[in-house]
C-alpha cells in the first residue's frame, strides 16, 4: 500500500523566504529574456528607437498594449504574435512566482480527512 507523509512540518520561514527568492529570480529571467525579444523586434522591424522599443515591449508584455503605430507589415505581424506571446508569459511568470506560495498556502491549510486518517 502507498503511503504518503501527510503531517510533513512546513518549512522554516528561512527557507522559504530562499525558495521565494529563487523562484523570483526565474520569474524575472523569463521576463527580462521576454522584454529582450520584443526590444530587439521593435528595433529592427518597426525601425523604432531603443527607448520607444523598451516602452512598446513593456507596455505589450505588461499588458497595456502599444504605444507607437507601426508602418511596416513586417513589424505589425512581429507585434501581433509578440502581444499572443507576452499574454502568455505573463501569465506564466506570475505562476512561477506565486507557485511557492499556494505550495505552502495548501500545506498551512491541508486537513486531514478522518477516513484517511484510518488508513
Amino acid at each position: 500500500m502507498n503511503k504518503r507523509v501527510k503531517n510533513k512540518n512546513i518549512l522554516p520561514v528561512h527557507l522559504f523566504v530562499r525558495r521565494l527568492v529563487k523562484y523570483f529570480f526565474i520569474a524575472a529571467s523569463i521576463g527580462i529574456f521576454s522584454l529582450s525579444i520584443g526590444v530587439f523586434g521593435y528595433h529592427w522591424l518597426g525601425h523604432l528607437s531603443w527607448v520607444d522599443s523598451l516602452l512598446n515591449a513593456s507596455m505589450i508584455l505588461g499588458g497595456m498594449g502599444p504605444v507607437d503605430a507601426l508602418e511596416d507589415s513586417d513589424a505589425k505581424i512581429f507585434a501581433s504574435f509578440y502581444a499572443l506571446f507576452s499574454g502568455v508569459i505573463f501569465l506564466t511568470t506570475v505562476a512561477i512566482f506565486l507557485s511557492p506560495i499556494a505550495h505552502r498556502l495548501l500545506h498551512v491549510l491541508h486537513v486531514v480527512d478522518e477516513d484517511e486518517e484510518q488508513l
